[in-house]
């Protein structure tokens, strides 16, 4: 177990002094139809004291969860939000407990709620207190007051009404120093991801020093006080990776840290001895991982050492491919930086993924078909499939903020938008999100940008985790050629449109016509990418099967 020492040690400290009942169990719900990190790691801290603790999938029937509030009636009911679209549901799943006759005491954390304190109380009544920013020790000591009857209010890092109806927040609690100092969080959804691999999600950091104007995970880390951003030590990172392997038999780690700590010498130098670690613990060759990062933090010789301990993919937030975007964005990057970041990828045969906004406050037709070039340059050789977004209006961001004094904002909490400059471009966006929605073409999981570049992760995975597979460079070939014919086609579907709008010219696509297009990729996709998989069925079996008598416990799971 981690020693308690640095800020969080101290909290903990005095908690280990505190009296409490931990007779009844804690609840809590959040999204969980994919890993949720945040309550593992609250999960843990709570049990690490001796709480009972239940998760529930916020996706799960209302009435499930209010059937199991009363049978297992929690001491408190901790909610975590994530998406602040999902604010309503969430206030119908606590009015739902509360008509059910749940009295126990109700909060609620995450970006929206710590950023919009006061809004989320009043849009959701019946909930009792707000939990502002990093959770673990604030809720560790709500717990412990209301198990005891202590008094709550006043609480560092809550917010609530007080007795005249008012919302009033306490003083904030400082960011947790020593993240070395929290357990190791609870899984409780660990996947098999590709071909009986398993994977998990990991933490090496906290928070995020750049300042992007849409971004809301700056503003979250930068409001409480504290130090932004919080790494953990290397080896601590690697025994975590080191114990689930041995352990749960997981192989693909995904980092789900904000800015992976690679920018700078400090950080380049704790990137380099973390992987130092996974080779002293002879995982390399075992694992794969995942990491986001910023373009301008590629660097060839950090990438080279980081792949050949198993690196396999990056996510970049690129998401313009014009230098006025990047400005409007507040990226503090360039489109010669992002295609730098992309060509040394490719040089060093690491796979990418990105966020691309097509559509953000300032765009123009002009920064489209700029866009549409820079997408055709990383991305037109069918090296992975192309997707885009257009740019939301989080609460708490700098960009909402000057879309509102602009004018320009619309909507409400769960469903905000802006209005474009020119207003042909909104009927040229929204046109566009019609089409490919209703085709299925970039958004959801079933997409076919989604469903290819789920393909390419796991061909990474079949290369590097797997003996050499006959054909797998032909697969490869074939895979490239469908992405590619893909995303040429997607980047023609957007470039008529916009053309049918500056000039006049009609495009003639329709729904059912691309959505007739998306099934061919699929098809052919699937068609290639089962036979490969047929072909060497016995290679893939005979190394499953020696895994598993390696590691027993696979073999019952």
């Amino acid at each position: 177990m981690p020693a308690f020492d640095g800020l969080i040690g101290e909290d903990f400290a005095a908690a280990r002094g505190r009296p409490r009942d931990t007779s009844r169990p804690i609840m809590l719900i959040g999204y969980q139809d994919e890993e949720n990190l945040g309550l593992g790691y609250l999960s843990a801290t709570l049990r690490r004291f001796g709480y009972r603790v239940l998760g529930y999938n916020f996706n799960a029937e209302r009435e499930e969860i209010l059937a199991a509030a009363r049978h297992e009636r929690p001491l408190v009911i901790g909610l975590s939000l994530i998406f602040q679209f999902y604010l309503t549901r969430f206030a119908e799943l606590v009015r739902t407990l509360r008509e059910g006759g749940v009295a126990c005491h109700l909060t609620i954390g995450g970006h929206f709620p710590s950023l919009s304190w006061q809004p989320t109380l009043e849009m959701i009544p019946e909930l009792d207190s707000v939990v502002r920013f990093e959770g673990e020790v604030t809720l560790l000591e709500l717990a412990d007051m209301l198990s005891t009857g202590g008094e709550w209010r006043g609480i560092a890092g809550l917010a609530w009404r007080d007795d005249a109806g008012g919302i009033v927040s306490a003083p904030l609690r400082p960011l947790i120093h020593d993240l070395d100092a929290l357990p190791y969080p609870d899984r409780t959804q660990i996947e098999r991801a590709f071909l009986g691999r398993r994977s998990t999600h990991i933490l090496a950091s906290r928070g995020c020093i750049r300042t992007c104007s849409f971004c809301s995970i700056h503003m979250f880390y930068r409001a409480a006080p504290g130090k932004v951003v919080r790494t953990r030590d290397p080896a601590h990172v690697a025994d975590e990776i080191e114990l689930l392997h041995e352990r749960d038999h997981i192989s693909l780690f995904l980092f789900q840290d904000d800015d992976f700590p690679v920018y700078g010498v400090k950080w380049q130098r704790w990137a380099g001895n973390f992987c130092d670690e996974l080779h002293r613990r002879g995982l390399v060759g075992r694992i794969l991982w995942k990491i986001s990062c910023r373009a301008d933090a590629v660097d060839e010789v950090l990438f080279a050492r980081m792949r050949d301990a198993g690196l396999y993919l990056v996510y970049m937030g690129l998401e313009s491919g014009n230098d006025e975007g990047l400005e409007t964005l507040n990226k503090r990057i360039t489109v010669e930086q992002n295609l730098k970041a992309v060509a040394t990828l490719k040089r060093l045969s690491i796979d990418f993924a990105f966020g691309f906004m097509l559509f953000e406050p300032a765009t123009t037709f002009q920064m489209v078909r700029q866009d549409l070039d820079f997408l055709r340059a990383i991305v037109g050789d069918g090296c992975t499939a192309a997707t885009f977004c257009r740019m939301v209006p989080y609460d708490g961001t700098p960009i909402k903020d000057e879309l509102i004094r602009q004018g320009r904002f619309r909507g409400d909490v769960c469903n905000p938008y802006y209005d474009f400059l020119d207003p042909r471009v909104d009927k040229f966006c929204y046109e566009l999100g019609d089409l490919l929605n209703v085709s299925g073409w970039v958004h959801g999981l079933e997409s076919v940008s989604q469903q290819l570049n789920m393909a390419w992760s796991e061909l990474a995975v079949m290369e590097r985790l797997f003996p050499r597979l006959p054909g797998i460079a032909g697969y490869r070939k074939r895979l490239r050629a469908i992405t590619k014919n893909s995303n040429a086609l997607l980047f023609r579907v957007v470039d008529d449109i916009s053309l049918a709008y500056t000039d006049g010219v009609p495009h003639g696509w329709t729904a059912p016509g691309l959505r007739r297009s998306c099934h061919g990729f699929l098809d052919d996709f699937l068609r290639e990418r089962d036979a490969f998989v047929v072909r060497n069925q016995k290679i893939l079996l005979d190394a499953l099967e020696r895994d598993a008598a390696r590691e027993p416990a696979l073999a019952g799971n």
